[in-house]
């Protein structure tokens, strides 16, 4: 008897695109990124408002591929902001759309992926699943404090390709996941570096809301004297202190432009400052990296470089030139966050990933 073929659907729901691939038997068969300008979401007060618009995006997509209901296995959609999660892959469920739809740990696009997860599964007759959402939380008890009991530290990173690259890169140097120790950096927009130890991110900066090192948006870690007395000041509302922070601070700031690839191609036409900031945004990174070995007892099978920065090969090199003697250096430039997704829910259809239950906190 001929096996059935494994149908995964990917949907991963970004602040200004619907990014949709469907793959069958592993394979990527059609794909789309749907880019949403600022005026086709300005009619929309919340992103749970934009459930229906992008829910017909899918529904679009899936008709034009001929998907038929009965032939699809699993609807995987992208983690959203609930509460503090072990890494893995979870059932979405009725708490898990209750969190999400109001809200109750932050509004962010990521939170529609469970929920068009749960609408293409009543339409087409699969599951509906989530893998490694942002609010993984896997810390040991230690790298939670934070020196002010009022304010523990907390692990919100990019914690579906760090994983899906970790295990790229324990595969790679002949390990299983669950036995690598590897620091993970990924550099966008947004830079989380964390320890990888045994299958879990024991350790890892609040990629968010300010810890780490400074990235093309995001300020990083800055002198605590000093931004409280910049807070205290009266000069800033609290929306404008949060786009300092993240969303126009960081290298931003200082040069006026997010795009690094335009500020790395003037570095490379020796550019003076240009080439500063470059070696800027370089030293705190490998900083950053360098802590974690302290965090793996020195200990370290591999640093793994991936996200947007890491297609930058000057960069790279830089990075190696720093930290290359520590431990060998790997590199997966981009996000592949759909790859992961869709790697995830083969894995469970292979009986290879067990899958949680989410159960909201009271």
């Amino acid at each position: 008897m001929k096996r059935k073929q494994q149908a995964v659907l990917a949907i991963n729901p970004g602040s200004t695109t619907t990014k949709l691939a469907l793959y069958v038997d592993r394979e990527q068969v059609a794909s789309v990124c749907h880019e949403h300008t600022v005026e086709q979401l300005s009619v929309f007060k919340t992103v749970i408002d934009q459930f229906m618009f992008r829910r017909d995006l899918v529904i679009a997509f899936l008709d034009d591929k001929g998907v038929q209901p009965g032939t699809m296995d699993i609807a995987m959609g992208r983690g959203g902001l609930l509460h503090p999660l072990p890494g893995g892959v979870y059932r979405v469920g009725p708490a898990m759309l209750r969190d999400l739809q109001h809200g109750r740990y932050g509004e962010h696009a990521c939170n529609l992926g469970a929920l068009l997860a749960d609408a293409v599964a009543k339409r087409y007759g699969c599951d509906a699943l989530i893998a490694d959402p942002v609010v993984v939380d896997e810390m040991i008890d230690e790298a939670r404090i934070s020196g002010i009991p009022e304010i523990p530290r907390k692990s919100i990173f990019h914690a579906l390709n760090q994983k899906f690259v970790a295990r790229k890169a324990a595969n790679q140097l002949g390990l299983s996941y669950d036995r690598a120790r590897l620091i993970v950096a990924h550099l966008g927009g947004g830079i989380s570096v964390g320890s990888h130890q045994d299958g879990r991110v024991i350790d890892v900066n609040n990629a968010l809301d300010g810890e780490g090192p400074l990235t093309p948006e995001r300020s990083g870690g800055v002198p605590a004297g000093d931004l409280v007395r910049l807070v205290l000041s009266g000069g800033f509302t609290h929306q404008e202190l949060r786009k300092k922070i993240t969303g126009s601070g960081g290298l931003f700031a200082y040069t006026g432009t997010r795009d690094l690839k335009q500020l790395a191609k003037r570095a490379e036409e020796h550019d003076a400052k240009a080439e500063f900031w470059i070696r800027t945004l370089v030293y705190q990174v490998c900083k950053e990296i360098a802590s974690h070995f302290a965090v793996l007892q020195g200990r370290v099978d591999a640093v793994v470089l991936t996200g947007g920065i890491a297609h930058n090969t000057t960069i790279m090199k830089m990075i190696e030139d720093r930290i290359g003697t520590l431990a060998p250096i790997l590199i997966f430039p981009g996000e592949g966050e759909m790859q992961s997704l869709a790697e995830n829910a083969f894995a469970v259809l292979d009986q290879n990933r067990e899958v949680m239950d989410y159960e909201g906190n009271s």
